[in-house]
């Protein structure tokens, strides 16, 4: 039952975005509130990074995703003409606080 209380929290959601945008896309990402995790997907299907921003969010945004990730990131970037980004979220997180 656990599981399912999970789900009712996060929900799932998959972009397209093109190699040279990828590492913008990933700063928004880390800004926003209600994103959890994010993973860079290659067009081959294979998970190439898996990022937990929850932490990020706590500990200063982008700011933890430093040299290793970022090193990744850039090097998908450089070579991948398109990405598949799975995002994450938590329902209600963006409701109690953010009004943009």
């Amino acid at each position: 039952m656990a599981d399912d209380q999970d789900d009712d929290k996060t929900w799932k959601e998959e972009i397209e975005v093109a190699g040279d945008k990828l590492m913008a896309k990933i700063n928004e990402l880390a800004d926003e509130a209600s994103v959890r995790r994010v993973r860079v997907i290659e067009p081959d299907g294979d998970v190439a990074v898996d990022i937990p921003l929850s932490v990020g969010a706590i500990a200063g945004g982008a700011v933890v995703l430093a040299a290793p990730v970022l090193a990744i990131i850039g090097a998908i970037a450089a070579f991948a003409t398109k990405v598949k980004i799975e995002i994450v979220r938590e329902n209600g997180a963006d409701a109690g606080g953010e009004t943009s």
